[in-house]
Order: C-alpha cells, then sequence, then structure tokens
C-alpha cells in the first residue's frame, strides 16, 4: 500500500518536473526580435552608462535577450569625451565598446561632428571670438582622429555628421557651416576613413521624409560621392509622432537613400504620444518649453484606446520596413524603456511618454509580438 502511494507521488513529481522543463523549454524557444529579425536587418537600440555598468540590470536582460546591435546614447558625443581642449575622457565611452564586444554586438558610435552636445571652447580663441576656419579644422581633425583611432576595428559604424540639413534641403548654419563652409562635412568623413579605413561611416539625421530634407540629403551625398568620399550609409532618424510622417513619405525617403547606393538604417527610433507645443515638429534638442498639465495627458498611462493606436502605427512602420528589409541594413530603437526615453523630459521636462517597444516595467508591448509574426511571413532576401 505504502509502495502504491510512494509509486502515485512519485509519477505525480515526474509529471510536474515534465511539465515544469517542458514550460522552460517552451520559454527558450519563443523568438526575439533579434531571432526574428537576423535575416531582415540588425535590430540596434541606444544604451547609457547605467545599463553597461549593470546598475540598470532589468534592461540589461532585455538589451542582451532582443538586440543585436548597441549605440552610445550620451557617451561618444563631443562634450562627453572632450569637455576641455586636448584632454578626452574615455571612461565611459570605453565601458561602452568593451560591453557591445563582450556580447558579441555590432557597434555604433554617435556621433563625431555634431552642432548640438559640443564643448563651448570647441569654436571659440582665448580672445573669446570664432576660431578661424584653419583653427576648427584641426580642432575636427584631432578629435575625429583620436576617437575613431581609439576605437579602430572595434566599432563597426560611426555617425560622422548629425543634422546638418534643414527641413528645406538648406545646410544649418551652424558654427562648423559658418567658420568652414559645407566641406566640413566631406573633411569630417575624410578624416574618420583615414582614422579606420574599415569602419562604416553615415550621414545621420531626423525629419528625413520632409521632400526638402530628402532632396537636400540626397544632394549632399551624391557631391560627397563625386569627391570620392566614403559614405557607407545614411541614417533617418524615427523620432515619429501620431501624426508624422505619413507610411507613404517615409517610403519615399527609403526608396530615394537606396537609390544612391548607400545602406539605410532607422535610427533613434521612438513614437511619442503626448502633444507637441509647436507645429514643427522635428528633434532639435535645444528647444524647451515650460510645463503645464495639458502639455502632460497621461501621467498615469496610456488609456487602452491610445495604447491601441500606439501600436497599430508602430506596427505600420515595422511592416513598412520589413517590406524594405533589402535596402535598410538596421532598425535602432532611441532607448530600452519607456522609463527612461529622454521623450520623458524633451521638449517639456516632467512628463510622462510612451514611445519605446517595452515599457516601465520592461515588458515587451503587444507591437513586438506582431513584429515577430510578421518577420516570420517575409522571405529571406
Amino acid at each position: 500500500m505504502k509502495y502504491r502511494k510512494l509509486q502515485g507521488l512519485g509519477l505525480i513529481v515526474c509529471l510536474f518536473v515534465s511539465l515544469s522543463v517542458s514550460c522552460k523549454t517552451t520559454a527558450k524557444l519563443q523568438p526575439s526580435l533579434k531571432d526574428a529579425l537576423k535575416n531582415k536587418f540588425l535590430i540596434g537600440v541606444a544604451i547609457n552608462t547605467d545599463q553597461v555598468s549593470g546598475k540598470d540590470s532589468a534592461a540589461l536582460r532585455v538589451i542582451k535577450h532582443q538586440f543585436n546591435s548597441v549605440v552610445a546614447e550620451n557617451c561618444m558625443k563631443s562634450e562627453e569625451i572632450q569637455p576641455k581642449e586636448g584632454e578626452f575622457d574615455f571612461t565611459k565611452s570605453d565601458q561602452f565598446v568593451d560591453f557591445g564586444q563582450k556580447n558579441h554586438l555590432f557597434i555604433i558610435g554617435h556621433t563625431l561632428i555634431w552642432h548640438s552636445q559640443a564643448p563651448a571652447w570647441l569654436f571659440v580663441g582665448k580672445d573669446g571670438k570664432d576660431v578661424s576656419r584653419e583653427v576648427l579644422i584641426e580642432r575636427m581633425r584631432k578629435h575625429i582622429t583620436t576617437l575613431v583611432g581609439r576605437y579602430k576595428g572595434r566599432v563597426q559604424g560611426w555617425d560622422v555628421v548629425n543634422e546638418a540639413i534643414n527641413d528645406d534641403g538648406s545646410f544649418r548654419e551652424s558654427k562648423f557651416y559658418k567658420i568652414i563652409g559645407e566641406d566640413y562635412i566631406s573633411l569630417a568623413f575624410k578624416f574618420a576613413h583615414e582614422a579606420d579605413p574599415k569602419a562604416q561611416l553615415y550621414y545621420n539625421d531626423y525629419s528625413m521624409a520632409h521632400p526638402g530634407k530628402r532632396a537636400g540629403v540626397v544632394s549632399l551625398i551624391k557631391k560627397l560621392q563625386q569627391l570620392g568620399i566614403k559614405v557607407d550609409g545614411i541614417g533617418m532618424q524615427g523620432h515619429l509622432t501620431m501624426d508624422f510622417p505619413t507610411i507613404g513619405e517615409e517610403e519615399k525617403s527609403i526608396v530615394a537613400f537606396s537609390g544612391l547606393g548607400v545602406k539605410v538604417m532607422i535610427t533613434e527610433l521612438d513614437l511619442t504620444v503626448i502633444p507637441f507645443p509647436n507645429q514643427d515638429g522635428g528633434a532639435d534638442v535645444s528647444m524647451s518649453y515650460k510645463y503645464k498639465n495639458e502639455m502632460n495627458p497621461y501621467p498615469d498611462g496610456l488609456p487602452d484606446s491610445v495604447a491601441t493606436k500606439w501600436n497599430n502605427r508602430m506596427t505600420d512602420f515595422f511592416r513598412l520596413f520589413l517590406k524594405h528589409h533589402d535596402k535598410i541594413s538596421r532598425v535602432t530603437l532611441w532607448g530600452v524603456s519607456d522609463g527612461q526615453t529622454w521623450r520623458n523630459d524633451w521638449p517639456i521636462v516632467g512628463r510622462k511618454d510612451y514611445p519605446l517597444l517595452f515599457d516601465r516595467n520592461y515588458n515587451p508591448k503587444p507591437v513586438v509580438e506582431a513584429i515577430i509574426k510578421m518577420a516570420e511571413k517575409v522571405s529571406k532576401p
């Protein structure tokens, strides 16, 4: 009698263990974004120092499981790398590159030349006035050569020049442009290529679905190509709103940029659902506005109806990216979760936004499953 009871108990234990192992095995077999998209394009994410150091362990688990490419969110920008002339600080960037290599990730350096988040000394002399063209070119050369050279063979791609074209296609009149002229762009690419001939070099900008900006970028890349300048790709920043851009205009830019014979990348991808203070949109980080309650409509979470609209719109964009996976080499999210997105505080500090694929608890939103299912139905290129 006791034997039968023990035998029955044993069967129950075996069944429980079997089911437990089966469940664990099933969980492991659930495809991640990088698994589902591996034959389509890289799926990347911008990461910060808390994540690289392991302080944000929850984000770290998501990064390792879901993504196969990383980009430095802030630690490689010039004000971080060279806060004072000739004084380079590679502490955070070293950690970032080490993390990427340790986890076998495709590493992107961001960004070499950008008018914003640049140290004040870069453009002025001891007299407080703008430096000469020759001095600024030499400062550019030293910065690029030092940074790219340090990570030669370790960083696979660089955003060489960031946001140099206005929405109408004209050149942004940054300090680089005013002091050097438009050839600061070709010089930046030249210096980067000399520092690491094998690294991929990109031009990166926002609102690339504007017809004027599209035409301006096409014209810029053609000029660089005619000069024999190495340009490997164009990054289309994906700072989306619920109204801009249209799928049609985004598609036109993907096709137009691909027609130049370069890689097309969707970079800095996020989708805001909260109102913007003006009608210009874009992603100019210098914009700042005072807090108003009506500009923070969802402090306690998104209503189901809004969340559904968000998921549908993000799904539509990934459907477009998958349609053109033969042209797109990488899609990169600008952050891991809603809790640490830059959009919470830009251009109004203290708001709550919900623009990324993972919520504040690092749980995937419905769009993640939708992307995986769509990817499985798309044939290999």
